[in-house]
């Protein structure tokens, strides 16, 4: 590995997002440096990558075949515009993005990120309710517990309360949402989809009756939720969920910025679960997290409602941004893909998922577990809070881990593990090892 840039002396200038600023910067705990399943640190320090990175880097990190297509890329065309213009490179990211999508979500609409890319979907689901002559249909539905990005849309229809507090009074209007699944009486300590839980899909219909089910024009939901704590559907929700949205005329979004590419061992949640919503939301995994990049996957025949609803030469959805399918970002995109199939990332992850859910519930008996769930290369560990400082305990779980060298994450008082697809057997048991250890040492 390359040598590592100097530590900065300076921390003040950056104001660093969903972090604990004046606590980080007392003790920070920097990354200088990655390759394959590791970090290191300025001190040289390696660190297991068990989260891959934000729940992204699904190849691992530094690979030469994607850091060479954007290099070549480079060479040739650093920036075009999307506005009115093209470039063959956008075109042919999207045909490749489309081919790993489920039958007839064809249609990719690029952004910069997960957050653009739940918003983008929103507004497609209203233009598509108004090209149809339904203009009426506003009302959007999400799920408590929800994690749909940083836009005022995606906060809206999420369900987290720390994220919407501050701006709860400037929230879209018109927005209800579901009630989360995760309920630890009934489904604790499931191993992949919980037994329990199918009828809470049923909400949707009272929901749907309380508003009119003429007036909602969306649910979005993440069909596994990870940044709120690994929530795995339960038997049958997905499938009553669609149901339910097919025989009402709402359009079903699943966010799929973590799970797609991967995550859960097929190119898509959609295909792992069998379920196939009409849009799909993506980001992260898209491209190994190399260059911003975000899309959605829209039904064809949603796609071409809007598009045909427009008069001729004029602009049918006035939406996008002045990165959408940036050249540097497409070329990553091609090269994660061809990646991806080349090496058969998602069938060794589907392969791999035994041996990691293993290892997942080994840590049932480790002090202050109270629950662990788990699904593809996804678990969460859920531990029980200190009395009077929820979340602390995990933050310092977090923190040793870390300077025992390995990197997880923590929502709440829930560990979240999200390895990079590559990760081999001795490496996961030095995850959980290294876990179960800390546990062991925290009060």
């Amino acid at each position: 590995m390359s040598s590592q840039p100097t530590p900065p002396t300076d921390l003040s200038n950056l104001w660093m997002p969903f972090t604990a600023n004046r606590a980080f910067k007392r003790t920070p705990r920097l990354l200088a440096g990655a390759q394959g399943m590791y970090y290191t640190t300025p001190d040289g320090q390696s660190v297991l990558d068990g989260t891959a990175g934000l729940w992204c880097v699904n190849a691992g990190h530094g690979r030469k075949e994607i850091r060479d297509a954007i290099t070549r890329q480079l060479a040739v065309l650093d920036y075009a515009p999307s506005f009115q213009l093209g470039h063959p490179i956008g075109f042919e990211a999207a045909t490749r993005v489309a081919s790993m999508m489920p039958a007839g979500l064809d249609r990719i609409f690029f952004t910069n990120s997960g957050s653009e890319a739940a918003d983008s979907a929103l507004k497609i689901a209203l233009a598509y309710h108004r090209a149809r002559g339904e203009a009426q249909r506003t009302r959007l539905i999400g799920r408590e517990r929800g994690y749909h990005g940083v836009g005022f849309g995606g906060m809206s229809v999420g369900g987290i309360p720390g994220n919407r507090k501050t701006f709860s009074s400037n929230l879209l209007p018109s927005v209800d949402h579901l009630s989360h699944t995760h309920d630890l009486s009934h489904n604790a300590f499931s191993r992949g989809q919980p037994a329990w839980g199918a009828h809470m899909a049923d909400e949707l219909e009272r929901l749907l009756q309380l508003h009119d089910p003429s007036t909602v024009a969306a649910v979005i939901v993440e069909p596994l939720a990870g940044s709120t704590g690994v929530l795995v559907p339960p038997q049958g929700y997905l499938e009553r969920l669609r149901e339910i949205c097919t025989k009402n005329g709402v359009l079903l979004i699943f966010d799929e910025v973590i799970t797609a590419f991967g995550r859960l061992g097929a190119a898509t949640a959609s295909e792992r679960f069998g379920v196939t919503p009409d849009l799909i939301t993506m980001a992260k995994a898209i491209n190994n997290a190399a260059v911003p990049m975000g899309a959605v996957a829209v039904r064809r025949e949603v796609h071409d409602a809007v598009v045909q609803a427009g008069a001729e030469g004029t602009i049918e959805l006035a939406h996008g941004y002045t990165y959408s399918a940036h050249p540097l970002a497409a070329a990553a995109t091609i090269a994660t893909l061809d990646l991806y199939r080349q090496t058969r990332l998602f069938e060794r992850a589907r392969e791999l998922e035994p041996v990691f859910e293993q290892a997942a519930h080994a840590l049932r008996e480790a002090p202050h577990v109270i629950d662990v769930r788990n699904l593809g290369l996804v678990a969460g560990i859920e531990l029980a809070p200190r009395d009077g400082a929820p979340g602390a305990r995990a933050a310092e779980v977090f923190a040793r881990c870390f300077d025992a060298g390995v990197m997880v994450r923590y929502t709440g008082d829930t560990l979240a593990f999200s390895p990079p697809l590559i990760i081999e057997g001795e490496q996961i048991t030095q995850l959980f090892g290294t876990v179960a250890k800390v546990l062991r040492e925290v009060r």
